[in-house]
């Protein structure tokens, strides 16, 4: 078992790091938030003060953080891990930041002769609790690999896209796809309502024919359809409508950094970035369903 450093326990990472102690790893956690910490330690986690103590003497340091600028912080700031950890320790970040950003930090980590993996996930608070997560990886091949075992327990998939910041790019490609599918599903949804055709009966149509996708599959949006679904829990995430549009709004960046034309991302992200300023930002993203139907909530 290795003994693994955890930092940042918001509603990803304190499942992840949760999964991690059920595996018998030795963790130590730590968070601006006490409660997250106490979550964790009365499941057996070690305590630090600072993310420099969690990670003494750790094999490995997972860090799970909500911005780029959180990232550098407690990565790169002075005093930071870099200015403390071996070189024998592999750094993970898990966060969904800008590849810039994650190949800043990998930058500074190599001239440091440190590993560095920049590894965001797929599947939202359900996959993290489930320990279902995908792991979309950048960085070099070897330390992936040497990442892998760790990131097994608490994910289904462990996917190596490319050098430093190529699993930043791959996680924005996917939540843009994901936003569009969502929305196209609700429209098509929505539209079917408003003509007197069962939501449920629908559903059940598209799945069998080309209109099928993720969403219908595990995630419907359209209350009361497929139980366990946030739809049919009032909405509650998750994947949070704020993080949604952070992600497209990072998506929309790299778009225009090479001049890609990502025309439906683009609405997609005007959709969220406005469902958001409604006051639906804490709502799961699939809530875009009730933001179509004029924002009423039941």
């Amino acid at each position: 078992m290795s003994r693994i450093a955890f930092i940042g326990l918001g509603n990803m990472g304190g499942p992840m790091a949760g999964n991690l102690l059920q595996a018998g790893h030795e963790v130590t956690v730590f968070d601006l938030v006490p409660e997250a910490v106490a979550t964790l330690t009365d499941a057996g986690a070690k305590s630090a003060d600072s993310a420099v103590a969690a990670a003494a003497g750790a094999e490995v340091v997972i860090t799970m953080l909500p911005a780029g600028h959180h990232v550098r912080s407690v990565y790169m700031d002075g005093g930071g891990l870099l200015d403390n950890v071996s070189d024998d320790t592999l750094l993970v970040d898990c966060s969904t930041i800008a590849a810039e950003d994650a190949r800043a930090v990998a930058e500074a980590a190599r001239e440091r002769g440190i590993a560095f993996v920049d590894a965001p996930v797929s599947g939202g608070v359900a996959g993290a609790k489930a320990g279902t997560l995908t792991f979309i990886c950048g960085g070099d091949a070897q330390a992936v690999e040497n990442a892998r075992p760790v990131l097994e327990v608490m994910g289904k998939a462990v996917f190596h896209a490319g050098p430093s910041g190529a699993g930043q790019v791959g996680k924005m490609c996917n939540n843009m796809l994901l936003a569009v599918l969502m929305i196209g599903t609700s429209e098509a949804l929505n539209l079917a309502e408003a003509h007197g055709l069962d939501p449920a009966v629908l559903s059940e149509v598209m799945k069998a024919s080309s209109g099928s996708n993720w969403a219908l599959q595990v995630y419907n949006p359209y209350p009361g359809v497929m139980e366990g679904a946030p739809a049919s829990n009032g909405y509650r995430p998750g994947f949070m409508v704020d993080l949604m549009a952070k992600d497209l709004g990072l998506a929309m960046n790299m778009a225009t950094a090479t001049g890609t034309a990502t025309p439906l991302g683009s609405v997609a992200r005007n959709l969220y970035t406005t469902h958001s300023t409604h006051g639906n930002g804490q709502r799961d993203f699939s809530s875009i369903l009730q933001f179509l139907k004029g924002g009423d909530f039941e």
